[in-house]
């Protein structure tokens, strides 16, 4: 019986279903899991799905594109082989109508992802989205420093407390630090950084955002599951760049005021803004206000 009768192929389609099967139900849980979300982590925050999906809609839409095209070309390549020495193929200058196609098309998959790419970047960071909690982080070489109930006004050009004292945590690369946040709390995160780009990344929230001296990047983001979630920078940034770690712990409304009591009992008062002002280009422009020379 030849691989080209039914039979055969039919048994060759089941022993491989029952081999992926068998694959897979060798797999943890946890392992499946991390398949269905194509290794992405579980979302901590409500804006976390609309990212999600974006992710696994591109996903599909490459996987149907790559086998269209390996299907076309498996198919010119058996279709039209040369089946002889004597045998030339039929050789075709131009398709004006194939052109057309492998032109439009590919600018149209581009259209609808650039669609859904700027809905899905306007949930996510929509200026209109009410902040409960607000708090500036610091990246610099080579750790966090995060100002708790401290703003920024983008017309002073100034850092002003907001909703009470403002405290601060602070890290080192041998002891990063711990950004406290409030379940079901929308809290606005204003980025700064004294010396080069970094890059605030917490790989549960699916976000990062640049950190760029002398620029006030910001988002706001709601956590939804308690937790402790890893956090780094995602910009190379100097020579200790992979250590530049934090964590983020999303917690209740009682453990967060606990926290930044804490924080002030310790004498971790007042802005902490690196080495210079954070919203100063150094080098370019002298601090102006909120920072040390």
């Amino acid at each position: 019986m030849s691989l080209k009768s039914p039979t055969r192929r039919r048994g060759a389609v089941a022993a491989s279903v029952m081999l992926a099967a068998s694959v897979l139900s060798g797999c943890s849980t946890e392992t499946q899991d991390q398949i269905k979300r194509l290794a992405n982590p579980e979302t901590a925050s409500v804006q976390a799905p609309a990212m999600h999906d974006l992710w696994m809609w591109s996903w599909l839409a490459a996987a149907i594109t790559g086998v269209l095209v390996w299907g076309l070309i498996g198919y010119a390549s058996i279709r039209f082989r040369r089946r002889s020495e004597s045998e030339i193929p039929v050789q075709t200058r131009y398709n004006l109508p194939i052109e057309i196609l492998y032109t439009v098309a590919p600018l149209m998959m581009v259209i609808v992802l650039f669609k859904f790419t700027v809905e899905t970047q306007n949930e996510v960071l929509d200026p209109d989205r009410e902040a409960e909690e607000v708090v500036t982080v610091v990246g610099q070489q080579w750790s966090w420093t995060f100002n708790y109930n401290l703003g920024y006004d983008d017309e002073s050009r100034s850092y002003e407390p907001e909703g009470g004292d403002t405290v601060f945590d602070v890290g080192t690369p041998a002891e990063p630090p711990t950004l406290y946040l409030v379940k079901d709390k929308t809290v606005e995160l204003n980025l700064f950084s004294p010396d080069v780009a970094h890059s605030f990344w917490v790989p549960a929230f699916l976000f990062k955002m640049d950190v760029i001296p002398g620029r006030a990047n910001s988002f706001t983001v709601t956590p939804d599951r308690l937790g402790t979630y890893v956090g780094r920078c995602a910009e190379l940034c100097g020579t200790r760049h992979s250590r530049m770690l934090f964590d983020v712990k999303v917690v209740e409304q009682d453990e967060y005021d606990q926290h930044l009591a804490d924080l002030a009992d310790q004498g971790n008062t007042g802005p902490a803004l690196g080495g210079a002002d954070a919203d100063s280009v150094p080098g370019l422009q002298p601090a102006e206000q909120g920072g040390e020379e």
